[in-house]
């Protein structure tokens, strides 16, 4: 895919108005870290050229709304349409209807189908051009393309990356619960293109993505005992990571791709491993005598978070990638599980058991602990990208699906996947 910063009339004028941009963005930023009670309203009306121009438009606008910070305006309201995307819009027309921010475009199509967008971020109070970029792509991938420009208006408004071209990892979960079928499954976040990845004749359980999106390691569980495996999405090509007599929990990558860190359970006790995945060769970290499990690396590799009953109930813990500098993190009240390091190294986020399930983040030192959801049964919670946003699955009556809540606590609703689904990971964006 294609990126290039497009004019405005001219180079010079896109010069000057850039210049202008911090200006217009003091009437028109969105603050995620504070939540927002009334989100802002943005129009963005149908882009013009063929009908994948309202497809896209659409997807863009689906991005925005589902953030909660976004509330993409009734386009049965619009005064006007759109023309040239390089015209600047009547402004007028669109502050009429209350829309403090609004997005137009124009997709073309290639004599060999590629597709090109371009479009326009305005803001209408100021009368300003915000932002103006162009996606080339194949036409097959069009979907992509209104998430990239979702992602470039959510960063441009908010200050914060965005995180909508971005896939989903999960098990599928159908069946009773005495026969419960767990298929490995993806889907684009926004719940389009789901697939599955195995047939459902074995369990699987905590899929993870490795750092350059085409490759999940996952734990497999048949009579015969439990395996980890490395999958690569793109071709297909499966192997195994190692065999193990007793259980296997939680693989997860290192930031590299190099290493995949895990528990398993040997002799009635479960420590954690890490195998380089280069020369197979593994090293225990865990020698306590209780369960550790569940870890996760901090995002430069060199410490690990995870899950032990050592203290007398499950807490949280971090130590050094050599196993050394074990220390406690989690001390309120309750049980805690799932550690999962953010993204930019600032939050930790946790499941824990009082009266309820919670999800939570506190920093990796333990301080500034903050519960965001809660339930009768709700766990796993994954980062977004952008380290903003959190999926988890919930049990309902109806079984398991998933949600996401950003980390104010204030916008939770479901994944938009209506099947029952658990153990979620969320890619890094994609390329």
């Amino acid at each position: 895919m294609i990126l290039r910063h497009t004019g405005y009339l001219s180079a010079l004028i896109v010069t000057l108005l850039l210049a202008l941009a911090p200006l217009a963005r003091a009437d028109i930023v969105v603050n995620v870290d504070q939540g927002v009670s009334q989100p802002l309203p943005i129009a963005i009306p149908a882009f013009g050229g063929p009908a994948v121009g309202s497809q896209i438009a659409g997807v863009v606008s689906a991005d925005l709304a589902r953030s909660g910070l976004f509330r993409p305006l009734d386009p049965s309201t619009f005064k006007s349409a759109p023309g040239d995307v390089n015209v600047q819009p009547n402004f007028d027309d669109w502050k009429s209807i209350s829309a403090q921010a609004l997005v137009t475009g124009q997709v073309t199509s290639d004599s060999d189908g590629r597709l090109t967008a371009d479009f326009r971020l305005w803001d209408t109070y100021a009368g300003e051009q915000l932002l103006g970029l162009q996606f080339s792509s194949t036409a097959e991938n069009w979907r992509r393309v209104g998430h990239k420009i979702a992602d470039a208006v959510y960063e441009k408004l908010t200050g914060a990356p965005g995180y909508f071209d971005t896939r989903i990892v999960f098990v599928a979960e159908s069946g009773t619960r005495a026969h419960r079928i767990r298929r490995l499954a993806i889907m684009d976040q926004d719940g389009a293109n789901p697939s599955y990845l195995t047939d459902g004749s074995y369990l699987v359980y905590t899929p993870r993505f490795s750092a350059n999106t085409q490759e999940i390691t996952y734990m497999a569980l048949r009579p015969s005992g439990s395996s980890v495996y490395l999958l690569n999405i793109e071709t297909g090509r499966q192997e195994t990571v190692g065999h193990f007599s007793g259980m296997v929990f939680a693989p997860r990558f290192s930031p590299d791709g190099r290493k995949v860190a895990f528990s398993a359970e040997k002799d009635g006790n479960s420590d954690i491993y890490v195998m380089d995945l280069a020369s197979h060769a593994t090293n225990r970290l865990t020698t306590d005598p209780s369960i550790d499990t569940s870890p996760s690396f901090s995002p430069d590799g060199g410490q690990l978070v995870f899950n032990s009953d050592r203290g007398g109930s499950p807490q949280i813990y971090v130590m050094n990638a050599d196993g050394s500098g074990v220390h406690r993190i989690s001390f309120g009240s309750g049980r805690y599980t799932t550690p999962v390091w953010s993204p930019d190294g600032k939050w930790v986020a946790f499941t824990k058991q009082e009266g309820g399930f919670h999800i939570g983040i506190m920093r990796p030192d333990g301080s500034d602990e903050h519960i965001l959801t809660g339930s009768a049964l709700e766990e796993g919670p994954t980062w977004a990208p952008n380290s903003r946003v959190i999926m988890f699955s919930r049990e309902t009556g109806s079984g398991a699906h998933l949600w996401t809540t950003d980390i104010t606590g204030r916008i939770i609703q479901p994944a938009p996947y209506p099947l029952g689904a658990s153990d979620p990971a969320w890619s890094p964006l994609l390329h």
